[in-house]
């Protein structure tokens, strides 16, 4: 079982959600980069479950505690580790898991390739629980990259077919997100609040399309074919449990435009090369092209449900139907929205420093 990401920066996620912590490490981070600790927490708050409505009401704190990697406030140039302890689970909710996979998750695929021998309390290892970690090296990336001009925001493009404002791909307005509940237009917002908590009344769950920008990327980050911006983000971005697509730009959209509408004129503007549009994302090439980077992310309806699914009984290979105990999101998406960030900045910086060196400053 292999949880690592990156080249020039190494990130290791360990730890189930029902264990006695979470955590990760982080390698090739270079020496003498400033650590805000409250800027960490807050980011964390954003993902922490019981938060409200729409969310687990397992309520836990999230604070992170550091083990190595940062000295006086600054990192020191070795490893970074960090470690979340588990303090409110209720692993009984889950004993009836070893028999009987839920529908949606990955307990059957796990216990044929493992043998039984997963932890299935909470989902294990392959619980939303380990983005706690993921956000924690997130976190840290976008307040380094914030440093160099490299701004992150997401926000709820849509839920439950329900769609937020739009934004400008050129010029988004990161500013205007909404930091209670992440989106544009606080009325549709309302919308799909109303929405979540109808799902839940009868039962059920939403999914959901999360949309991020990145701004102020120099031009040159990553490289053609299998080393591209395109290819180091979607590798770490599919490890968020729940994604079930990506795109970029006018991402399946451009599939029924013509070339010269989905083509970006390239022009001056301010002595600046850039191009009139942004269908593109922001990467051409598999290389940044100076314009904002766009991605949206698909987000699948949360399958532990209250409502009655059918399943099997793997020891007696027969039918059987399961109610799903526990707590659980009605909709991950609006929690996800920091998990795609950190994912993001995660893999943005490994490519900065793929390109610029291991260094603190251009």
């Amino acid at each position: 079982m292999s949880s690592t990401y990156g080249e020039h920066l190494k990130l290791s996620i360990f730890g189930q959600s029902h264990g006695a912590a979470i955590g990760m490490t982080l390698d090739g981070i270079p020496a003498g980069l400033p650590v805000d600790m409250d800027a960490l927490q807050a980011f964390l708050a954003r993902r922490a479950p019981g938060q409200g409505a729409y969310a687990t009401s397992r309520k836990e704190a999230d604070s992170p505690e550091f083990l190595a990697g940062i000295v006086d406030g600054f990192t020191c140039g070795a490893p970074i580790a960090a470690i979340i302890r588990n303090q409110n689970t209720r692993s009984g909710d889950y004993e009836e898991l070893k028999e009987k996979p839920r529908p949606g998750h990955a307990d059957l695929t796990a216990q044929i390739k493992y043998g039984g021998y997963q932890d299935v309390a909470g989902g294990g290892h392959f619980s939303g629980r380990l983005t706690a970690p993921l956000c924690i090296a997130g976190g840290l990336c976008k307040q380094w990259l914030a440093r160099k001009g490299i701004r992150i925001g997401a926000r709820l493009f849509s839920v439950g077919g329900i769609q937020d404002a739009p934004m400008d791909r050129c010029d988004p307005a990161l500013d205007q997100i909404n930091p209670d509940f992440p989106v544009i237009d606080a009325k549709i917002g309302a919308q799909m609040r109303e929405a979540i908590a109808a799902a839940k009344a009868e039962g059920d769950s939403l999914g959901g399309v999360i949309e991020c920008f990145v701004t102020g990327l120099p031009v040159g980050l990553g490289d053609p074919m299998f080393d591209g911006l395109e290819s180091k983000l979607a590798q770490i971005i599919f490890g968020i449990p729940a994604v079930k697509g990506l795109e970029f730009g006018a991402g399946f959209e451009a599939a029924a435009m013509r070339g010269s509408e989905n083509n970006d004129p390239i022009v001056i503007n301010n002595d600046k090369i850039v191009t009139a549009t942004n269908n593109a994302g922001g990467i051409l090439g598999g290389i940044s092209n100076g314009m904002p980077l766009q991605l949206r992310v698909a987000i699948k309806p949360t399958p532990s449900i209250a409502k009655e699914q059918l399943t099997v009984s793997l020891s007696k290979n027969e039918q059987e139907k399961l109610i799903i105990q526990g707590r659980h999101d009605p909709c991950i998406a609006p929690r996800a929205v920091p998990v795609v960030e950190a994912a993001a900045a995660i893999g943005i910086f490994d490519a900065y420093l793929a390109y610029f060196g291991n260094k603190t400053e251009e």
